[in-house]
């Protein structure tokens, strides 16, 4: 049954359509990622024209008809801009976008994942902390978010609550140093590392990038946030040149 709604969103991709319309890809809290139709957005006097564009976050009045979404109008409530003009920011921006595309579905309750890449968007455009840093918090969160949340409350192996210096991708979580000479690719980390990864997974959301690391640590995080995502979501997610 066609009916209009009204729902907050962010586009997270775009392409042409016709010869003045756009196909956009928004992703919601309460119906995921979606599908919509913004008809004559091209236009350079189109009120649909900084709404429709990548990463803008805002108010969408839509028109559901049958499978389909079309954009009527929308209430611009965030557009980042600076990631529009520090290729950096947006490279990196681009890089979670994607992570987030692939993960996200339609009829999906997204709102921890918009929360999460919302927070992130702020955190790349807004702030002057490390992109790598930020992009290693989002990953470990997000881990958690989509369920796979690594047990950082006592080694995996053997349950013991001390000396956990070391992080198992195989088997999800912290081991001590008995059990890590039993697992190849158990990957060392320091204390450092180590509260980063349960401050990443624990803290209220707000708060998620709230800390620093040395270069060490920032370096063993990275590491291990890279390699735990790519390993649960089984593709390897590369930061790629824009231009």
């Amino acid at each position: 049954m066609a009916k209009n709604l009204k729902v907050n969103g962010i586009i997270i991709a775009e392409s042409n359509s016709g010869d003045s319309d756009k196909m956009l890809t928004m992703l919601t809290p309460n119906f995921g990622k979606i599908s919509c139709t913004a008809k004559g957005a091209r236009r350079t006097k189109s009120q649909l024209l900084a709404a429709t564009q990548v990463f803008t976050f805002g108010e969408y009045m839509l028109f559901k008809g049958g499978d389909t979404y079309t954009i009527n109008s929308c209430e611009t409530i965030e557009m980042f801009y600076n990631l529009r003009t520090d290729l950096d920011k947006l490279t990196y921006a681009s890089h979670i976008t994607k992570i987030i595309n692939d993960i996200t579905t339609e009829n999906q309750n997204s709102f921890h994942i918009l929360k999460l890449y919302l927070n992130t968007l702020y955190a790349i455009s807004e702030t002057d902390k490390d992109l790598d840093f930020i992009t290693s918090v989002f990953k470990m969160r997000l881990m958690k978010i989509i369920g796979f949340a690594p047990n950082v409350n006592e080694c995996v192996g053997c349950k013991m609550k001390e000396n956990l210096t070391a992080f198992s991708f195989k088997d999800n979580g912290f081991k001590c140093d008995a059990c890590k000479k039993q697992d190849t690719g158990a990957f060392n980390i320091s204390e450092a590392t180590k509260n980063a990864i349960i401050y990443s997974t624990k803290v209220d959301s707000k708060k998620i990038f709230s800390f620093e690391l040395s270069d060490k640590a920032q370096k063993e995080f990275e590491i291990v946030s890279r390699l735990y995502l790519n390993e649960k979501l089984e593709k390897e997610y590369k930061l790629e040149k824009l231009f």
